[in-house]
């Protein structure tokens, strides 16, 4: 789940940058992915400089010229940044703000207060559902991060009970649920129905996030038992502090990029015209850098100014909270140029060549293709790009209901298994302080169990539909 920008670009047409065969591409992919987790695992190399080297391998072992691995690489790696970088600063910007301020411990003591013991982890998943209805799933991290983490820490509960429903939450909604970029693709290129497939997808939705959020926390918790990492956590308000943002002021500034987002998203479906002024003007607002800046400028009056903050302290909570994520958009970064690489070798065309030959229910065979690319290229909107193309053909004869299914069943396939080749594994990574193996038994198996349980309704919902 990387952003936007590097997957829309990625899934434009590339001429491969080596004319490897299948056999050798394999190799180099298995070759690539080894080198990075020894590098991390057993040399305990940077995550930065294991995605780096690893790429490079990848390139040399599929038999491309090094000038132009090393192209791809950092084409990949600039694109990320580019789409992530900023959003992941301003997100930063608007949690130390929420921190320093006392708002995030207004809303973590409320919340507390409200929803405590067992009912914790489904105010979680439902929280994350609606926040992440309308955002990229990087955004929806940033901005969950602050609170998940202190609910934990301020709760004393594990760190995966109250991680985990969050992160279920944001990524069932991104692959699943329009107006994420890829079901919207994925329905133009099916031509489904919007509407029959939100409804359907609300449908999968609710009990695939419960399966794999709630009820999941409880086994990933026993998994990995570990602490927030304390780099991470936005320490208590100051107790000199003489007030403190309201609960409703507080929640309101973190919901104004999700109310901006999602009022362009509703545009875009009612209006319908690219040269309408009301649209031109959605497009701008509800755009996630907008969006996200507009939340932080408004949140140094709502936060910090209601907090008695001198404009000397606003300008050094700003500075201080760019520090902390230089680590975390180096790697996520990287990780997108690494599958870049791994894209421009022609890894994804290859699993399309196999594919064609595959003779199997539609529904299945395109949650399998799904699924492949998203092993190989790590991008849930290239997997479900290219999925949705190779397809198409197949919805010709189907009902508006099993058309929009398989939107669904490709939206399923293309969460599969995150892994080294997701910016998304390491954003997860980085923020929760786990190492690759944790990140893997939680993380990792989180998304395939959102992608198969979804399959399993939408399969059912095949039956009776």
């Amino acid at each position: 789940m990387t952003s936007l920008s590097v997957e829309m670009l990625a899934a434009d047409p590339v001429e491969p940058i080596t004319s490897a065969g299948h056999a050798q591409l394999g190799i180099a992919v298995l070759a690539g992915i080894a080198v990075i987790v020894l590098l991390i695992t057993k040399f305990k190399v940077h995550a930065f400089l294991a995605l780096t080297i690893g790429s490079l391998a990848l390139g040399a072992f599929a038999g491309a010229p090094l000038d132009k691995a090393i192209s791809s690489f950092t084409a990949g790696l600039g694109s990320t940044v580019a789409g992530v970088g900023v959003l992941i600063a301003l997100g930063a910007i608007l949690g130390k703000l929420l921190a320093d301020s006392g708002g995030a411990d207004q809303i973590v003591d409320t919340i507390l207060a409200r929803a405590g013991g067992r009912a914790m982890p489904w105010a979680m998943v439902l929280i994350a559902s609606v926040i992440g209805l309308p955002l990229f799933f990087e955004v929806g991290i940033v901005l969950l991060i602050p609170v998940v983490l202190m609910v934990a820490k301020r709760g004393n509960y594990s760190l995966m009970r109250i991680g985990i429903p969050a992160l279920a939450g944001l990524s069932v909604m991104h692959g699943l649920i329009p107006p994420h970029p890829g079901p919207l693709v994925a329905i133009d290129a099916v031509k489904a129905n919007l509407g029959v497939t939100l409804a359907l997808g609300v449908l999968v939705a609710i009990p695939t996030v419960i399966i794999a959020g709630p009820l999941f926390s409880k086994v990933a918790a026993r998994w990995v038992d570990v602490a927030p990492p304390e780099k991470m956590i936005p320490q208590r308000a100051s107790e000199e502090l003489e007030k403190r943002p309201g609960f409703g002021a507080t929640v309101a500034t973190v919901l104004l990029p999700v109310v901006l987002m999602l009022a362009k998203a509703l545009v875009d479906i009612v209006v319908d015209d690219p040269e309408a002024t009301v649209q031109r003007v959605f497009d701008v607002i509800g755009s996630p850098l907008i969006a996200l800046l507009a939340a932080v400028l408004v949140g140094m009056f709502t936060l910090g100014r209601a907090a008695g903050f001198t404009k000397d302290r606003l300008s050094s909570t700003v500075e201080k909270s760019l520090a902390p994520i230089a680590g975390v958009l180096m790697i996520v970064g990287a990780g997108g140029g690494f599958k870049q690489t791994l894209i421009d070798v022609g890894v994804g065309q290859m699993i399309l060549d196999f594919s064609e030959d595959w003779s199997i229910p539609a529904l299945l065979l395109a949650w399998l293709i799904a699924v492949a690319i998203r092993l190989a290229t790590g991008s849930a909107t290239v997997a479900t790009i290219s999925a949705a193309g190779l397809v198409a053909p197949l919805a010709a004869d189907m009902s508006t209901s099993h058309t929009a299914l398989l939107v669904l069943a490709i939206g399923a396939g293309s969460l599969f298994f995150s892994h080294v080749n997701d910016a998304g594994f390491w954003l997860v990574k980085e923020y929760f302080g786990l190492d690759v193996g944790q990140t893997i038994k939680t993380w990792s198996v989180m998304e395939s169990i959102i992608s198969v349980v979804a399959l399993g309704f939408v399969m059912l919902l095949s039956l009776v539909l």
